[in-house]
């Protein structure tokens, strides 16, 4: 499904991510843990085409993801919600959460399909949807984001962080959801960055450690 093979970045000149390798399978969930600077989001980012390689390769399916602009990575079916949310403050919730795949130009009547399926796990955004994102708190929005790559990721789903900055309540309310999501999309591969890796024992198979840029499996 998805495989990094001696991927490197460097950004600003400095080296972040040295030589990283790593697979997942269709349906695999995989953590993705290390601490803050270790490179999590840079691997994410590369994956999404949002930094450039300086080596190594990455391949989605039989797809080079190199010969893939940025803007076009979503159309092969990969969802990503990024640490810091990015959701447009002016539109709804639902206007954010239709976006990408109405600029995807996908009929009416799939749109209406995957945001049912996104109120489905994750149900508390269904009395948020007239709310204006720009008025959520940042857990909210943390839920907006998952959502929003749900509407797209029919493939692979990236979560970066999911869970930094969540009260705890509000933390067991997503990592339900992703216990929910595995029970209605079992084919969905779903890789989750994160630094503190308790977190994520019930809901991952696998995992690897970052270190310096560095990936290495490890067990949680």
């Amino acid at each position: 499904m998805l495989a990094l093979d001696g991927v490197d970045v460097a950004i600003a000149g400095t080296r972040v991510l040295r030589g990283v390798s790593l697979r997942i399978d269709a349906g695999a969930r995989v953590a993705l843990v290390g601490r803050n600077g270790a490179g999590k989001t840079t691997t994410l980012r590369a994956i999404m085409g949002l930094v450039p390689l300086t080596a190594g390769r990455i391949g989605f399916a039989d797809t080079n993801l190199a010969e893939v602009p940025a803007h076009k990575r979503t159309a092969l079916g990969i969802g990503y919600a990024p640490e810091e949310r990015r959701l447009f403050p002016t539109f709804t919730v639902e206007q954010n959460l239709r976006l990408p795949a109405e600029v995807l130009k996908l009929p009416e009547a799939e749109i209406a399909r995957r945001l049912e399926k996104a109120y489905a796990i994750l149900p508390e955004l269904r009395d948020l949807a007239v709310r204006r994102a720009g008025g959520l708190s940042g857990g909210q929005g943390k839920m907006v984001a998952l959502g929003r790559a749900l509407m797209v990721g029919t493939k692979l789903v990236l979560l970066d962080e999911p869970f930094q900055g969540l009260a705890p309540a509000l933390a067991k309310r997503y990592g339900e959801a992703l216990l929910r999501l595995r029970e209605a999309e079992p084919g969905l591969a779903v890789l989750i960055s994160e630094s503190n890796p308790d977190l994520l024992k019930p809901m991952v198979d696998s995992a690897f450690l970052i270190e310096r840029g560095e990936v290495r499996p490890t067990s949680l």
